[in-house]
């Protein structure tokens, strides 16, 4: 059984992130997207419903599962024999900060980063540029999944 991570921390996930996802469903047999609890960090979601929204958004594919994860990534790899980190890079400044992780994690525990060039119709999103313009009164539904921007618009008009 081929398993990889994607690991982040996905507030909210947005279609760059499911690109990434997708396309390592295609190669991996199972495809664990960890979403990182940050205790010091105030998200707009809570954990728990950015693992429901990606379960939502991610039921098609057939072969991903998501939780949660605290601590290190390499822990959550061993726990689960998973053998391989999928990320995805935008930019060369992606490159610079996700090469010293990849070998950090490598070094600790022997798995290996795979880093998935992302699709240009996405190479400038982050989940914090979209809640930024969507907390402005911008358009953002077509850089997020349906349910997502629904989420998103919902939980911005409570505020």
């Amino acid at each position: 059984m081929r398993r990889a991570v994607c690991p982040g921390s996905f507030d909210p996930v947005t279609n760059g992130h499911l690109d990434i996802i997708a396309r390592a469903s295609k190669l991996y047999d199972e495809v664990y997207v960890a979403v990182m609890i940050n205790k010091s960090k105030q998200g707009l979601f809570t954990v728990e419903e950015r693992i429901d929204l990606i379960r939502q958004v991610t039921t098609e594919f057939g072969n991903v599962h998501v939780e949660a994860f605290h601590g290190l990534l390499v822990d959550f790899c061993k726990e689960r024999d998973i053998p391989a980190i999928v990320k995805g890079l935008r930019a060369v400044s992606d490159f610079d900060y996700e090469l010293q992780m990849a070998q950090m994690n490598n070094g600790l525990s022997g798995v290996e980063t795979l880093f998935v060039p992302t699709n240009p119709t996405y190479s400038f999103l982050s989940s914090s540029l979209v809640k930024e313009v969507a907390n402005w009164g911008g358009d953002v539904s077509h850089l997020l999944p349906p349910a997502v921007h629904d989420a998103l618009t919902r939980r911005l008009a409570e505020r």
